[in-house]
């Protein structure tokens, strides 16, 4: 189902959405999908909130649909927790690939997340999320004590939450731009280099054999992630 706006009409390609400043922000390049990937606890939820009203770009979070499958379905054990989760990420792309673009946030791993992005029908831009194990294990420890019995969170192991799979940008074939997010982020300047590298040419659809650039997101600090 395509996001619509409040009145129920669809957004149009290039359309223009209030900014994180409360202004309207400029509009991306038609079919932008800014791609936030990290291991759970990196930052990517606090860090998509603040970049996708900046982009002017809606915001498809993986476990705001998460949430809502389990308030109709029953999620007895870790296993169908799993399940629900794929589910849900098959659910957000189903709804970005309708959309002119969108700010995807998920835990993407690498292993089917390169097939799945790459269906896209737009330009890739991959907003990797870096921080140390010690800092997003702790971040994991406190959000687990605020969430739903079913995802449950304290029933994961070390393996199955930070692993090459997700350790690493999917860096598909688009441009990927890396923010350390173990302490502050500098989103005014990052928000700008995520609009010149969806500007450039290489941020166009994957093809085989093109390397990604992954390169660090500077500045000065100035929002939580």
């Amino acid at each position: 189902m395509p996001v619509t706006s409040r009145d129920g009409s669809r957004p149009q390609r290039g359309w223009h959405r209030a900014g994180h400043d409360g202004g309207v922000a400029d509009p991306m390049p038609s079919g932008t999908y800014v791609v936030v990937s990290g291991p759970p606890g990196s930052g990517k939820t606090t860090l998509a909130r603040q970049i996708a009203p900046a982009l002017g770009l809606p915001l498809l979070a993986k476990d705001t649909i998460k949430q809502a499958l389990m308030t109709v379905l029953p999620v007895p054990d870790v296993e169908t927790s799993r399940l629900v989760g794929r589910a849900s990420v098959t659910a957000l792309l189903a709804v970005a690939a309708e959309n002119a673009g969108a700010v995807l946030e998920s835990v993407w791993h690498r292993s089917y997340a390169v097939t799945d992005l790459g269906r896209l029908p737009g330009n890739i831009v991959e907003v990797f999320c870096r921080c140390d194990q010690r800092t997003a294990a702790q971040r994991y420890a406190a959000r687990t004590r605020s969430r739903e019995a079913g995802h449950f969170d304290a029933d994961r192991t070390i393996a199955e939450l930070w692993n090459d799979d997700v350790a690493r940008p999917v860096a598909g074939g688009w441009l990927v731009i890396e923010a350390d997010t173990t302490g502050l982020v500098d989103v005014t300047s990052l928000v700008a280099r995520i609009r010149a590298t969806a500007a450039a040419p290489s941020a166009g659809p994957p093809s085989a054999g093109r390397p990604s650039a992954a390169t660090p997101s500077t500045g000065t600090p100035s929002a939580p992630a």
